[in-house]
């Protein structure tokens, strides 16, 4: 019998990784050993080491893809991964000689929804 199938009724895939948010705090419990001092200290240096990141980024010096290097990393570790993933990009994109623009923008826009979803954490308590 053949398949035929314009009569399957097809249902969205859910994401193979789910999307909590701009910090993912079950990797950030795992890296700080679920130590909550640990993860505020480690939250807050991210922060500003991204702050200053940020600022020498967007001036798009000669060491542009190695001060996006250090970002990646250090988001990876605390579990920020569209700041990673966005970083990447630029990293990619400046290596390759190819318009940082939308990359650049992309990072800026990640990085600050992580520094307010750290603002709100390290209020919190």
């Amino acid at each position: 019998m053949p398949l035929h199938l314009e009569r399957i009724n097809w249902m969205p895939s859910p994401p193979l990784a789910p999307d909590d948010g701009p910090i993912d705090l079950v990797h950030l419990q795992r890296m700080t050993l679920g130590d909550d001092s640990l993860e505020r200290e480690v939250l807050a240096m991210f922060a500003g080491q991204a702050v200053g990141l940020m600022e020498r980024l967007v001036k798009l010096p000669s060491d542009v893809a190695e001060l996006a290097h250090t970002l990646k990393g250090s988001a990876r570790a605390i579990g920020a991964f569209r700041v990673a993933d966005a970083a990447e990009w630029l990293e990619t994109a400046v290596r390759e000689d190819s318009d940082t623009a939308e990359a650049l923008m992309t990072l800026n826009d990640a990085v600050a929804e992580a520094r307010l979803a750290i603002d709100r954490r390290l209020n919190r308590s």
